[in-house]
């Protein structure tokens, strides 16, 4: 009867602290998600995305807009950066856009022919492919002044019109010197297309 009192407690204690290990541990609380204070860098600054270098040739520029592309220029933008004057033409729709930019003597609209009185030295055609009618990409179009005029960007004088033509965007931009450097880039989300004119 000893030997089985004896056994009887081990047994009791063993199950108090299985039960202890089982029952009564602090279950760990998983850690919140850790949240970060700094604000996130926004995807649609139009100035602030590029490395800065001055364009340093006036060379014709293209590039290839994706396959099955269909954009409308939404939005027109100066601004004015060190070394440079910049242009941004902002995009809505599919795909990636192409361009075509380079001077020219005048400027004359595509499918009508007319001219366009574009005030300065020189003027840039740029032309962007990929272009649809807003009826067909389904996103409202630029509706701005024409020209697009910033004084803090005086070596612009203008950027003028924006008509869609046989699946491309047509522009001219006035500038008050003679066919300076200029760089074209592409940017996404949302597309845009980025001419650099070098002020120095």
């Amino acid at each position: 009867m000893r030997k089985l009192g004896v056994f009887v407690l081990v047994a009791g204690i063993a199950a108090a602290l299985t039960g202890c290990d089982t029952e009564d541990a602090p279950v760990a609380t998983p850690a919140a998600p850790s949240t970060s204070t700094t604000a996130p860098t926004s995807t649609t600054s139009t100035f602030v995305e590029r490395s800065g270098e001055v364009p340093t040739d006036s060379t014709p520029k293209s590039g290839p807009a994706s396959p099955g592309a269909a954009l409308t220029v939404t939005d027109i933008r100066i601004a004015h950066e060190a070394g440079f004057d910049r242009v941004v033409y902002t995009l809505g729709g599919s795909g990636t856009p192409g361009w075509k930019v380079a001077y020219t003597d005048s400027a004359v609209q595509d499918g009508s022919g007319r001219p366009v009185e574009v005030a300065g030295e020189s003027i840039l055609e740029v032309r962007i492919l990929g272009s649809a009618y807003p009826f067909d990409s389904v996103v409202p179009p630029y509706d701005g002044p024409d020209p697009v005029t910033d004084p803090a960007a005086p070596a612009i004088t203008g950027v003028y019109k924006s008509l869609v033509y046989e699946g491309v965007t047509q522009s001219f931009i006035g500038i008050a010197a003679g066919s300076p450097p200029f760089a074209v880039t592409a940017l996404a989300d949302p597309p845009r297309v980025v001419v650099d004119i070098a002020t120095r």
